[in-house]
C-alpha cells in the first residue's frame, strides 16, 4: 500500500483556490487537493507530533519508514509511546540499555519503554505523586512483554536495599501468570487472557519494597472452550508434556491429545516452544516466591483434576431427561482422587441438582447437556478459584512490612477487539477500553492546556471526540449492564428477551443500532469502530452459575487446600450434616452466597470503577502496542491493519487533538540556530535572539494566526515547518549555485595555468637536454687529457722511489754497525765505576758504625750517673715537713663542709622524729576512734562477722604502727652510726690515708680535682642555658612562623638534641636564620616587613652572640694570667687566641650593620607598595641580608667551638706543666692505690691511671672536642640535606606554577575581551577565596597552638614542681655530696636500623592515629605513602623480637582499620586513591624485604640488611593483594560515578567546535513534566570540563604515589567508560547520528589523545579503548553510497559489530537536504560483506566491564633509616631504633 504518489503539476496553483490540477506517472489526472507529505529531513521522526503536516498518511508513513528502514519499533506519538511488534527477538533490552536510558529525560534518548519507565520513575521520586504506565493493545501486539520490560526496568533501577530480592521476586511472578494467565490464540502464540494491574511498591529512598496485582476477567470459558489452532492454558500442556516425571506419576496424565480440554483446538504444540522446560521456570518461580513444593504439589493437582473432569463420559438415558456416569469411569476416579473427595456423592451430584422452594427440597434429574454444562461450569469455577488463590499467594509473597512511600503501577490490559462473532467477553473488553480511553483524552487535553498556559499562549477551546454518551449507555442506570442484571434475576429470562428489552429501552440512542437482519444482537458504536454483539451466551456468561451440591462436595474434600479454595471468608468449616437429604419437612432455605449474588458484570464494573480510581490518582503514562501484520511475519508492516489498530487506540485521536493547535514548536535558541541563514547580517550578530526571531517570522509569514510566540518556545501550526525548510533549502540551493559558479570558474583557470606551466616545462627541460650532451663531450675530451697525465706521472714516480729506497737501506746498514762499535765501549767504562763505587761505600760505612757504638756508651754513663743525683735528690725533699703541710691543706675545709652536712641531717633526722610522733598520735587517736566505733557495733548489731573485719583491721593498724615505729628506730641508729663515724674523723686529726710521703701529691690533685669540677659546672651551667634558650627560640618561631600549606618539619633536629646530653652548639641555633629566610621567601617582603618579631629574635641572636664572646674573652684573659710563664709554642698559641677574638668583635659589628641595613630596606619597600619590580628589589636585599647573616652565625658557631677547644688544650697544656715540675720532686715509689683514692676524694671504688696522670686527661679532652666536632658535622649534613630538599621541592612548586600560569595565559589569549574581563574576574575570586581559606587554616592552627601550648605549660610546671621535690628529697638522703664526682657519659648519635618500636597497649592508638584518622591533606608535603612506611618498620621491629602475635595483630588490625575508612568514605576518590597508594606501597614493601631473592635484585647492600629475619608473611601478602584489587575496584567506582553524568554532554552535546553542529527539528517535544524544571535543567558539562577532571584524578594519585601502571590501568578503565557510553548513546539516540556531530566527536576524542600524550599515559592502552567511538565518527563523515564505499566501511570499522555498524547506519539523519539518507540497499549490502563475521549480538558495549588489573613489583629506593616522621602526626609513643 503506498502511502504517497508522485504527481506533476499541470496548472499553476494560486492561494485560496480549493482544487490542484496533478497528473500521475501513469498520465491519469487527478483535481481534489491532496495530502501534502513533510520534507524529507521531518521523514523518520523520533515523534509523529513534530511533523509538519499531520494527518493519517503521513502519521503512517512515518512509523513505515521508521519500522521497515531503520527497524525502529518504537515511536513517540506526543504523550503515547507506540510500540510495533517486530515478531523477532531484538538485542535492545539488555542490562547495559537499561543502564544507558536511567537517569535520562525522555526526549533526550531514542523512543524505547525503558524511556517511559525512567520517566515515571523520574516523576515519582521529584513531583512524590504515584504513577501508572498503562499498556495496552489487542492480542498479539505484544502488551504482555512490553510490561515484563517496564517491571525489569523498575527491578533493575529501583532494587532493593537489602537482600530480601523483592525485585527477583516481581519478575518471578510473570512465568507464573503466563502459565495460568496465557494462551495460544490465532492472533498470539501467549496472549494473556485477563488484565492485571501490577504495583511496584517503594521506599523513600526510592527502592522496591513489595509489589501487589490485581486480576480483571479472566476467560473461564477458554478452560473448557478453545477455537480452531488455539491451545488452552500453558499449564496444562506443561503438566501433560512433563507426566513422565516422577513427582508427577500419580497425576494420572499422559499426552495433551487424550484429554478434551486441551485438544479441542486441534494444535497443542507452539513452534519454538518447549513446554517441559517452561514448567521447570515456572516451578522455579513458585519456589522463589516462597510456595512450598506441598503446596505446589497440591496446584498440580488440582490442574490435573480439571483435565480429567473434562473426561468425565456422561452418558444420556432413553427419555432423554436424565444420564448417569459410569462407576469405572477412570477419569472421575482420577478427579476425586487427586481433589480427595467422595466418588458416590460427586457422580450422584453430576447428573443430578437440587431445587428449593418456599416449602420443599426437590433433587431433580438432569439431561445429558444440562449435566454437560454443570460439569465444565464447574471446571471453570475450580480454575477460576485455582487462580485466585495463587494470585492471592503472589501477593502475600510480594508484600513487605516496610511502609510503602509511592508506588507505580503497570496495567497490561486488552485493547479494543471486534471479531465476526463477538459475545460477553468482547463487550466487557470494549466497555474497559471506552473508559480508559476517556480517561486518555482528558489527560491529553489537559497536557495541552497546560503546555498553553506554561507558555502564555492564548487557546481556545479544541472539539475532541467525548465518549461519554457510550459509557453511559453501558453502565448508567437502566443501561445494557443493568437490563442484563435484570433479566439474570428473572427465572425464565433468555436472551432474547433481553435483545427485546435493549431495543424498546436504547433504540433511540446514537450510540446504540439494531441490526436489520437479526433480532438476537445489537450494534453499539464505539469510540473506535461500531461492533455488532450476539445476545447468545450473555445471560448464562453473567450469571456464571454453578451447583451448590458440587461447591459443598469440593468444600469437604480431605485436602486442606482444595477445601480452604471453596470457602468464603467468614463461612464456617463444612461438617457431615451438611450433606443434603430429601426431607418432606418444611426446611429454611439457606440464601446464597453474597459472592454468589454478583454476576460478572456487576464484580466487573465494580473492579474498572475501582482501577479508574487508581488511575486518576496517578500521573499516567501510555504505551499503545500495535501488531503490524496477522501472518506473524517478522518486520512486515500492513498499513490497513495498523490504522485500524491507531484508530482504536487512540493515537490517531492524539494526532487531531495536536494538529487543532500549534503541534511544531521550537524553542528560541534551536531556530535561531536553524534558520539564521534566512537573516541580516546585522541580525545574526544581534545578542537579543527572541527579538530577532519574532522579526524574521513576521518577515516570512504573513498570517500571524499560523505562528504565536510563547515565553521559551516558538508555536507553529500545521505546514509551517515545512515551509521555512523550504525557504531555508532554497536558500541554500542558491548559495550552492554561486559556490558552484565560482568553484567551476576557478577550476578552469588552474587548468589552463597548469596547461601554460607544463608547456614552459617542456620547452625547459628540451633545452637543458641540448646543453647537457653538449657539456658532456667537453667533459669527456678533458678527462681523456688529464687521464694521460697522470698516467705518465705515476710511471715516471715509482721509478724514482725504487733508485732512492736502495739508496737509504745501504746508509742505514753502515751507520748501524759503526753506531754497536761504540756503544760497547761505553758500556765496558760503565760497569767498571760500579764496582769501585759499591767498594768505597761499604768501607766508609764499617767505619762509621765504630764511632758511633763508642759515643752511645759514653752517653749511658754520664746519664746514669746523673740520674742518681737527681733521684737521691728527689728523696730528700719528699721527707720535708713543708710537703706534707701543702698536702693536708684543703682537709680542714673539707671536714668543715662534712660537719655542716651532719647538721643539715641531725636537723632533717629530728623533722622525721617529729612527723612520726605526730603520725603516732593520729594512728592512736584512730585506734581508739575504731576501739569506739567496735563498741558501739557490738552493743547494736550482734553480727559475728563484722566483728571479725574490724578485728582484722585493727590488728593490720597495729601491725603498720609497729612497722613505722621499727622504721623510726632504724633511722636513729643509721643515723647515729653515720654521726659517730664522722666525729671520728674529725678527731683523728690526720687521715689515715694520708702520710709523709704522699701529702704533696694529694695537694696537688685535690687542686686538680676542684678546678675540673668548677670547670665541668661552669660549662654544664652554660649548656643548660643554651638549652633552655634553644627552646624558647623555637616556640617563638612555631607561633610567628606562617604556614599558607604544610611543609615538612626538620625531623633530624629533634632526634639530634633529643639524643644530645653533651654540650655543644644547639642546631636551632643556627636554624633559626635559616628559618627565617625561608619565611621572609614565602610571606614575600610585604608581609614579612610587618613582621616585627622576624628581626627581634635576630637582634636578640646578635646580643646573645656578643655576650658569648665576651664570656669566652673574659675565660681567655683568666687562662692567662693564671698560668706560669709559656714556652714560645703557647705564646704563639695565644697570639692565635687574641686574634681569634679580634675577628670576632670585627664580624659582630659588621654583623649589626647589615642588621641595621636590613631594616632600613624593609621598612623602606613596607612603605612603597607602587611598583612591582621594587618590591622584587627589597624581596631579593631581604634574602641576601638574612643569607647573609645566616653565613656568619654558621662562622661564629665555628669560632666558638674552636675557643673552646684551645681553652681545654690550654688547661691541660698548664696542668701537664705544673704536674712535670711537681714529678720531679715526687717519689717514684708513692703508692699507686693511695694516688687513686685521693683523686677520688673519699671514694672506695679504685679508678686506675697511668703513673702521670696527664693521658687520661688528655684523651677526656680529645673525645669531648671529637664529639663536639661530630655533632656538628652532623648537624651541617642534615641541614644541607634539608635545604637541598627543599629546594628542590621548592624548583618543582615554581615548575608547576609556572606551566599552570602559561595553561592559563594560553586560555585567556584565546577568549574574547569580554570573556577574558569575565574570566580575569572569576580568578580573582578564587584567588581572594583560597587566601581567605588559608586565613582562616592559620587563625584555627593559632588557636590549636595556643590552647596545647598551655596545656603543655600546665604540665610542664607541673612535672617542674615534682622534680624539684625528687631533687630536694635526693639532696636530703645525699651523703658526701661534695666530693663525689658528676660524669656525664656524651652519647654518640644513634645508627638507626630503619625500626619504630610500640608497646601493645598502643597499637590501637597506633591504628587510630595512623589509618582512622589520618586525612590525606595532612602529609601531602611528606615522603608519598607515608603510613605504609612506618607501618611496615612497626612490622619490622616486631619481626626484630620475633613477636608473632604482635605482627599478626598489627597487620590484622590495619587491614580492618583500612576496610572501615573505605567503607566510611566510599564516595570519595582522594580517600580511596591515598589508601589504594599506602596498600600497595605496603605489599610492595613485604615482598623487598621479604628476604626471597626475587624481590632482593633492585635493593640496596643496607636494604638487604633490613630484611625480614623469623616470619614469612607471604599469606599477608596475598590478603593485602586482594585487598588492593578492592581497592582499586571501589576507586573505579568512584570515579565512573563522578564523570558518566558527564560523558554524554562533554563528547556528544557540548560544541568543541563552534557552529559547527547543525539543529534540526526538535523530536519530543519536552513537556513541563518530562525536565527537571525546578533544579534548572540538566546539567551541562563541556569537553575542558570532563579533561578537568581527568587531570584532577591524575593530579590526585600522582601525588599520592600511586604506581604509574596502577594509573595507567585506572585511566584506561575510565577511557573505556568514555567509549562505552557514548558509543551506547550514539546508538540510541538518532538526532545525534550526523555528519557534523562525527566531525564533532573526532575533534573530542584527538583531545582526550593529546591529554593522554601531555601526561605520558599514552602507552597505558587507554587510548586503545578509545578505537571504537572514532571508527564511528569516521562512520558518520565517510561517503555511504556505492559498492566501493561499502568496502572501505568493513574494512574501516573493525573495531564495531556489525549489529552497531548497520545501527549507525539506521540512525543516520541528514540535518539538511544536500545530505543523503542511507538507503536501504546500502544497508543489505553492509550486512552481506559483514556475514563472514561472528559479531556478538550484544548491541551495546558493556559499560560495566572491568579490565583484569595487574599490580606490578614496584622496590622502593627509599632508605628506612633515613625517614622522617612529622610531629604533626602524633606518633610520639614511637621510639626508632
Amino acid at each position: 500500500m503506498n502511502l504517497f504518489l508522485f504527481y506533476k503539476i499541470t496548472r499553476d496553483y494560486k492561494e485560496g483556490e480549493s482544487l490542484l490540477h496533478l497528473k500521475l506517472e501513469d498520465e491519469t489526472k487527478s483535481n481534489p487537493l491532496p495530502f501534502l507529505r513533510n520534507p524529507d529531513i521531518l521523514v523518520g521522526e523520533n515523534d509523529l507530533t513534530a511533523l509538519s503536516y499531520l494527518h493519517e498518511p503521513a502519521v503512517l508513513h512515518n512509523l513505515r519508514v521508521r519500522f521497515l528502514e531503520s527497524n525502529h519499533i518504537y515511536t513517540y506519538c506526543g504523550i503515547v509511546l507506540v510500540a510495533i511488534n517486530p515478531y523477532e527477538q531484538l538485542q535492545i533490552y539488555g542490562e547495559e540499555v537499561i543502564n544507558a536510558y536511567s537517569g535520562q529525560n525522555m526526549g533526550d534518548m531514542d523512543p524505547h519503554i525503558f524511556a517511559v519507565a525512567e520517566e515515571a520513575y523520574k516523576q515519582m521520586g521529584r513531583d512524590e505523586r504515584n504513577q501508572s504506565i498503562i499498556v495496552s493493545g489487542e492480542s498479539g501486539a505484544g502488551k504482555t512483554v512490553s510490561a515484563k520490560y517496564a517491571m525489569r526496568f523498575f527491578a533493575t533501577v529501583g532494587g532493593s536495599a537489602n537482600d530480601t530480592n523483592v525485585e527477583e521476586k516481581v519478575l518471578a511472578s510473570s512465568p507464573i501468570m503466563e502459565a495460568i494467565g496465557n494462551a495460544k490464540t490465532t492472533r498470539n502464540d501467549n496472549s494473556s487472557r485477563f488484565g492485571k494491574y501490577i504495583q511496584i511498591g517503594f521506599s523513600r529512598n526510592f527502592h522496591i519494597i513489595g509489589a501487589n496485582m490485581r486480576t480483571y476477567l479472566l476467560e473461564k470459558s477458554r478452560v473448557v472452550f478453545q477455537a480452531e489452532d488455539e491451545r488452552n492454558y500453558h499449564i496444562f500442556y506443561q503438566l501433560c508434556a512433563s507426566a513422565t516425571l516422577p513427582e508427577f506419576k500419580d497425576l494420572g496424565l499422559t499426552s495433551a491429545e487424550a484429554f478434551t480440554y486441551t485438544s479441542l483446538g486441534e494444535n497443542i504444540f507452539i513452534e519454538g516452544v518447549n513446554d517441559a522446560e517452561d514448567l521447570k521456570k515456572t516451578r522455579e518461580a513458585f519456589t522463589l516466591l516462597g510456595v512450598k513444593e506441598n503446596s505446589q504439589s497440591n496446584i498440580f493437582k488440582i490442574m490435573a483434576s480439571i483435565l480429567h473432569l473434562g473426561n468425565v463420559e456422561i452418558c444420556s438415558e432413553r427419555d432423554g431427561e436424565s444420564c448417569h456416569i459410569s462407576k469405572d469411569d477412570p477419569h472421575l476416579q482420577h478427579f476425586c482422587r487427586l481433589l480427595g473427595v467422595e466418588l458416590q456423592q460427586m457422580e450422584q451430584w453430576l447428573c443430578r441438582r437440587k431445587l428449593a422452594t418456599s416449602s420443599e427440597t426437590y433433587v431433580k434429574t438432569m439431561s445429558s447437556k444440562q449435566a454437560t454444562n454443570a460439569r465444565d461450569a464447574l471446571a471453570k469455577h475450580i480454575y477460576a478459584r485455582m487462580f485466585d488463590w495463587i494470585v492471592e499467594h503472589i501477593n502475600m509473597s510480594l508484600q513487605t512490612s516496610a511502609k510503602q512511600h509511592s508506588f507505580i503501577g503497570v496495567l497490561d490490559i486488552y485493547g479494543f477487539e471486534t471479531f465476526e462473532i463477538n459475545s460477553f467477553e468482547q463487550f466487557c473488553i470494549n466497555y474497559a477500553n471506552e473508559k480508559l480511553q476517556q480517561q486518555f483524552n482528558s489527560h491529553v487535553f489537559k497536557l495541552e492546556q497546560e503546555e498553553y498556559m506554561k507558555e502564555q499562549i492564548p487557546w481556545t477551546l479544541i472539539d475532541f471526540y467525548d465518549n461519554q454518551p457510550c459509557i453511559d449507555l453501558i453502565e448508567a442506570r437502566l443501561g445494557v449492564l443493568d437490563l442484563l442484571d435484570e433479566e439474570c434475576k428473572v427465572p425464565k429470562g433468555t436472551d432474547l428477551n433481553w435483545a427485546q428489552k435493549l431495543y424498546t429501552q436504547h433504540g433511540s440512542r446514537d450510540q446504540f443500532q439494531k441490526p436489520r437482519m437479526s433480532n438476537s444482537s445489537f450494534i453499539i458504536i464505539h469510540f473506535a469502530d461500531k461492533v455488532e454483539y450476539q445476545c447468545e451466551g450473555f445471560l448464562e456468561k453473567n450469571r456464571d452459575t454453578v451447583y451448590e451440591e458440587q461447591i459443598n462436595i469440593l468444600k469437604a474434600s480431605q485436602f486442606q487446600l482444595v477445601a480452604d479454595l471453596f470457602h468464603e471468608k467468614g463461612d464456617a468449616p463444612s461438617s457431615k450434616s451438611s450433606r443434603v437429604n430429601v426431607r418432606p419437612a418444611k426446611p429454611t432455605p439457606r440464601g446464597p452466597n453474597k459472592e454468589h449474588r454478583k454476576t460478572v458484570g456487576h464484580q466487573f464494573r465494580s473492579s474498572l470503577h475501582l482501577l479508574m480510581e487508581t488511575l486518576n490518582a496517578t500521573t499516567p503514562h501510555y504505551v499503545r502496542c500495535i501488531k503490524p501484520n496477522d501472518v506473524k511475519e517478522a518486520f512486515s508492516f500492513d498499513s490497513r491493519r495498523a490504522v485500524q489498530q491507531l484508530r482504536a487506540c487512540g493515537v490517531l485521536e492524539t494526532i487531531r487533538i495536536s494538529a487543532a493547535g500549534y503541534p511544531s514548536r521550537w524553542t528560541y535558541p534551536d531556530f535561531f540556530s536553524r534558520y539564521r541563514v534566512l537573516m541580516r547580517k546585522s541580525d545574526v550578530t544581534s545578542s537579543d535572539k527572541k527579538q530577532v526571531c519574532k522579526n524574521l517570522l513576521e518577515i516570512l509569514i504573513k498570517d500571524p494566526d499560523m505562528f504565536q510566540f510563547g515565553k521559551t518556545k516558538i508555536f507553529f501550526r500545521a505546514g509551517q515547518v515545512a515551509y521555512l525548510e523550504k525557504l531555508r533549502a532554497d536558500k541554500f540551493r542558491a548559495a550552492c549555485i554561486k559556490i558552484q559558479k565560482t568553484v567551476r570558474g576557478w577550476l578552469q583557470r588552474v587548468r589552463y595555468q597548469k596547461i601554460q606551466r607544463l608547456a614552459v616545462t617542456l620547452q625547459r627541460y628540451g633545452r637543458g637536454y641540448l646543453a647537457r650532451r653538449h657539456a658532456e663531450f667537453l667533459r669527456r675530451t678533458r678527462a681523456a687529457l688529464v687521464c694521460q697525465k697522470q698516467f705518465r706521472m705515476v710511471r715516471d714516480r715509482r721509478a724514482f722511489l725504487r733508485v732512492r729506497q736502495a739508496v737509504v737501506t745501504i746508509q742505514a746498514h753502515a751507520r748501524g754497525m759503526f753506531t754497536r762499535r761504540i756503544y760497547w765501549e761505553f758500556l765496558l767504562h760503565h760497569k767498571a765505576m760500579i764496582i769501585q763505587r759499591c767498594v768505597r761505600g761499604w768501607l766508609q760505612r764499617k767505619k762509621f758504625r765504630r764511632a758511633r757504638n763508642a759515643a752511645i756508651i759514653i752517653q749511658c754513663g754520664f746519664r746514669r750517673t746523673h740520674a742518681k743525683k737527681e733521684l737521691k735528690q728527689l728523696k730528700i725533699e719528699a721527707r720535708s715537713a713543708q710537703h706534707l703541710k701543702n698536702l693536708n691543706s684543703g682537709m680542714e675545709n673539707k671536714i668543715v663542709q662534712l660537719q655542716r652536712k651532719i647538721d643539715d641531717q641531725s636537723k632533717e633526722l629530728r623533722t622525721q622524729n617529729e612527723q612520726l610522733k605526730v603520725v603516732n598520735v593520729g594512728l592512736g587517736s584512730e585506734v581508739n576512734k575504731l576501739q569506739k566505733q567496735l563498741e558501739q557495733v557490738r552493743g547494736q548489731r550482734g553480727d559475728s562477722g563484722q566483728l571479725t573485719s574490724l578485728q582484722e583491721e585493727l590488728e593490720r593498724l597495729r601491725a603498720e604502727l609497729q612497722e613505722a615505729h621499727a622504721h623510726r628506730k632504724r633511722l636513729e641508729e643509721e643515723h647515729g652510726s653515720e654521726k659517730l663515724d664522722l666525729q671520728q674523723v674529725t678527731r683523728g686529726g690526720r687521715p689515715w690515708w694520708s702520710g709523709q710521703d704522699g701529702s704533696s701529691r694529694e695537694v696537688s690533685l685535690q687542686k686538680e680535682l676542684d678546678l675540673e669540677r668548677q670547670r665541668y659546672q661552669n660549662q654544664l651551667k652554660e649548656f643548660s642555658r643554651l638549652e633552655q634558650r634553644c627552646e624558647n627560640l623555637k616556640e617563638e618561631l612555631s607561633l610567628s612562623k606562617f604556614h599558607p600549606g604544610h611543609r615538612r618539619n626538620p625531623s633530624n633536629q629533634s632526634s639530634l638534641e633529643s639524643d644530645s646530653n653533651y654540650p655543644s652548639v644547639s642546631t636551632s641555633e643556627v636554624g633559626d636564620t635559616e628559618d627565617a629566610v625561608q619565611l621572609v621567601e614565602e610571606l614575600g617582603v610585604e608581609k614579612a616587613a610587618m613582621d616585627i618579631s622576624l628581626f627581634m629574635k635576630l637582634q636578640k641572636r646578635v646580643r646573645e652572640l656578643e655576650q658569648e664572646r665576651k664570656r669566652l674573652q673574659s675565660s681567655v684573659d683568666k687562662m692567662e694570667e693564671a698560668k706560669s710563664p709559656t714556652s714560645e709554642r703557647e705564646t704563639a698559641d695565644l697570639a692565635y687566641d687574641n686574634l681569634k677574638r679580634q675577628e670576632l668583635e670585627s664580624e659582630n659589628k659588621k654583623l649589626k650593620n647589615d642588621l641595621n641595613v636590613l631594616r632600613k630596606s624593609i621598612s623602606e619597600r613596607a612603605a612603597q607598595n607602587n611598583s612591582s619590580n621594587e618590591l622584587q628589589d627589597g624581596y631579593n636585599v631581604l634574602l641576601s641580608q638574612l643569607r647573609a647573616a645566616n653565613e656568619e652565625l654558621d662562622a661564629r658557631k665555628e669560632e666558638v667551638i674552636i675557643l673552646k677547644t684551645q681553652i681545654v688544650s690550654n688547661a691541660q697544656r698548664q696542668e701537664m706543666n705544673q704536674q712535670q715540675v711537681r714529678r720531679r720532686s715526687w717519689r717514684l715509689s708513692v703508692d699507686k692505690d693511695e694516688a687513686v683514692r685521693a683523686y677520688q676524694g673519699l671514694t672506695e671504688d679504685s679508678w686506675y691511671v697511668n703513673e702521670d696522670g696527664e693521658l687520661s686527661l688528655a684523651y677526656q679532652g680529645l673525645k669531648q672536642v671529637a664529639r663536639l666536632l661530630e655533632a656538628q658535622l652532623q648537624s651541617q649534613t642534615r641541614q644541607h640535606s634539608d635545604e637541598l630538599e627543599a629546594l628542590h621541592t621548592q624548583i618543582e612548586l615554581l615548575k608547576l606554577d609556572i606551566e599552570k600560569k602559561q595553561e592559563i595565559l594560553n586560555y585567556t589569549s584565546s577568549l574574547s575581551p569580554e570573556a577574558q574581563v569575565e574570566f580575569s574576574v572569576q580568578q580573582e575570586i578564587t584567588r581572594l577565596t583560597n587566601d581567605n581559606l588559608d586565613l582562616k587554616e592559620l587563625v584555627e592552627k593559632l588557636e590549636k597552638n595556643e590552647r596545647k601550648l598551655k596545656k603543655q605549660l600546665r604540665i610542664y610546671m607541673k612535672k617542674v614542681q615534682e622534680l624539684e621535690a625528687s631533687q630536694a628529697a635526693a639532696l636530703s638522703r645525699r651523703s658526701r655530696p661534695e666530693l663525689s664526682r658528676q660524669v656525664t657519659v656524651q652519647r654518640k648519635e644513634k645508627d638507626f636500623e630503619g625500626m619504630l618500636e610500640f608497646y601493645k597497649e598502643d597499637e590501637a592508638l597506633l591504628v587510630k592515629t595512623l589509618i582512622t584518622d589520618m586525612k590525606p591533606g595532612s602529609v601531602s608535603a611528606t615522603v608519598p605513602c607515608l603510613p605504609a612506611y612506618i607501618l611496615f618498620m612497626c612490622i619490622r621491629h616486631a619481626d626484630y623480637v620475633n613477636d608473632d602475635q604482635k605482627v599478626e595483630s598489627l597487620l590484622t588490625s590495619a587491614i580492618n582499620a583500612i576496610k572501615k575508612v573505605l567503607k566510611k568514605n566510599s564516595e570519595d576518590f582522594e580517600t580511596t586513591s591515598f589508601w589504594l597508594a599506602n596498600t600497595s606501597r605496603l605489599l610492595h614493601c613485604l615482598k623487598q624485604y621479604s628476604g626471597d631473592e626475587a624481590f632482593m635484585t633492585q635493593n640496596t647492600s643496607k636494604q638487604n640488611e633490613h630484611c625480614l629475619k623469623n616470619f614469612d608473611l607471604a599469606e599477608y601478602r596475598q590478603v593485602l593483594s586482594d585487598l588492593s584489587i578492592q581497592i582499586y575496584q571501589q576507586l573505579i567506582k568512584v570515579s565512573e560515578g563522578t564523570i558518566q553524568p558527564m560523558i554524554v554532554s562533554a563528547m556528544l552535546e557540548s560544541e568543541s567546535i563552534p557552529s559547527l553542529a547543525g539543529v534540526k527539528p526538535m523530536g519530543y517535544r519536552n513537556r513541563s513534566s518530562s525536565m527537571d524544571t525546578e533544579g534548572g535543567g540538566p546539567s551541562s558539562y563541556t569537553l575542558e570540563a570532563l579533561i578537568r577532571q581527568l587531570g584532577q584524578f591524575h593530579s590526585i594519585m600522582r601525588d599520592h604515589g600511586l604506581d604509574p601502571e596502577i594509573v595507567g590501568q585506572v585511566v584506561r578503565q575510565l577511557f573505556h567508560c568514555i567509549n562505552a557510553v557514548t558509543l551506547n548513546n550514539l546508538l540510541l539516540r538518532k538526532d545525534v547520528c550526523s555528519w557534523s556531530t562525527g566531525m564533532q566527536l573526532r575533534y573530542n576524542t584527538s583531545q582526550m589523545e593529546e591529554w593522554l600524550r601531555a601526561n605520558n599515559l599514552y602507552q597505558s592502552k587507554a587510548a586503545a579503548t578509545l578505537e571504537s567511538i572514532i571508527q564511528a565518527a569516521q562512520l558518520l563523515q565517510v561517503k555511504k553510497k556505492t559498492s566501493q564505499d561499502a568496502e572501505a566501511i568493513c574494512s574501516l570499522c573493525s573495531a564495531l559489530t556489525t549489529q552497531q555498524i548497520v545501527k549507525v547506519l539506521n540512525l543516520y539523519t541528514p540535518l539538511n537536504e544536500f545530505e543523503e539518507r542511507v538507503t536501504v540497499s546500502f544497508i543489505r549490502t553492509i550486512q552481506n560483506r559483514l556475514q563472514e563475521r561472528n559479531d556478538p549480538l550484544q548491541l551495546l558495549v558493556d559499560t560495566k566491564h572491568t579490565f583484569p588489573v595487574l599490580f606490578p613489583y614496584t622496590p622502593s629506593a627509599l632508605s628506612l633509616e633515613t625517614l622522617h616522621i612529622p610531629a604533626s602526626l602524633g606518633l610520639d609513643f614511637l621510639i626508632r631504633v
